[in-house]
């Protein structure tokens, strides 16, 4: 047996390791001036939003593990298999980078189970039942209930959002360039993760076309409840939102990720 080193997810798997970072490599220092400089109201809010980010890390470094067996189950699809297990690292380096933030910087946040909404609570909800579905079915459609949940919507909507409100509040004031630098380390990450997940809705969909169905309902339930997400994080803060954010700038931001992550599928039909 020989691999493809054609195909996208072996691609990416090559990228992964020339495109090494460590977490432990970044400088917080300015990071720390710049905190001590905020306001409560601007670190309430950073405090939110990363307790936000590293809940749903680690909820990912806890669920995706099921999309390997699945593939593994099916056969065939080795080098699909080697990108996940490059994928796995990077969400626990993802963790990671976020604690190193909190220990270094934040000092504390609040556990994403006390401030998070019904929103973020069922979006998560949804995507533990598609990942733990694959442990008995690891259908095609299963499969695709399944990236459709975590590579496009998790990580191609509110991940995506999440990292647009950021380096619109910091990175555009020159402000936590330690914070702001892994985020574009763990955006190229996540770049390659919904690159995978395209491909690999593509091939399901080429084998067997009735996936196409259960991917648009799946993205239709979830859209709501990620823009969700931030309507609930950044109401609290109405009628000015720290930073000069703008709620509704925000959550079209979300619809139009979305849209474009549509696109790419529509074309690749």
């Amino acid at each position: 047996m020989r691999l493809d080193h054609t195909l996208l997810p072996l691609r990416d798997y090559h990228k992964a390791k020339r495109l090494m970072w460590d977490p432990q490599d970044l400088d917080f220092s300015q990071d720390q001036r710049d905190w001590a400089a905020m306001s409560e109201r601007e670190q309430d809010l950073i405090r939110r939003a990363i307790a936000l980010f590293i809940g749903g890390e680690a909820a990912v470094t806890d669920d995706l593990a099921p999309l390997l067996i699945a593939l593994k189950r099916e056969g065939g699809h080795l080098e699909e298999e080697m990108f996940l297990t490059t994928q796995l690292f990077e969400e626990a380096k993802h963790v990671e980078f976020f604690d190193a933030v909190i220990g270094k910087v934040l000092g504390e946040t609040p556990e994403p189970s006390q401030i998070a909404g019904d929103n973020y609570r069922q979006l998560f909800a949804e995507l533990s039942a598609a990942l733990d579905a694959l442990l008995s079915d690891h259908s095609r459609q299963a499969q695709a209930r399944a990236v459709a949940s975590y590579h496009m919507t998790i990580e191609g909507v509110l991940a995506e959002t999440g990292y647009y409100g950021i380096f619109k509040a910091l990175r555009t004031k020159g402000l936590m360039p330690g914070l702001t630098q892994g985020l574009e380390y763990v955006q190229r990450d996540e770049a390659r993760h919904i690159a995978f997940g395209l491909h690999l809705l593509s091939r399901l969909t080429a084998e067997a076309p009735e996936v196409r169905a259960v991917v648009d309902a799946q993205l239709n339930k979830l859209l709501p409840l990620a823009q969700g997400v931030f309507m609930e994080l950044l109401s609290a803060y109405l009628p000015n939102i720290p930073f000069d954010l703008d709620l509704n700038d925000i959550v079209g931001y979300a619809g139009r990720q979305y849209m474009a992550r549509l696109s790419v599928l529509e074309r690749a039909r």
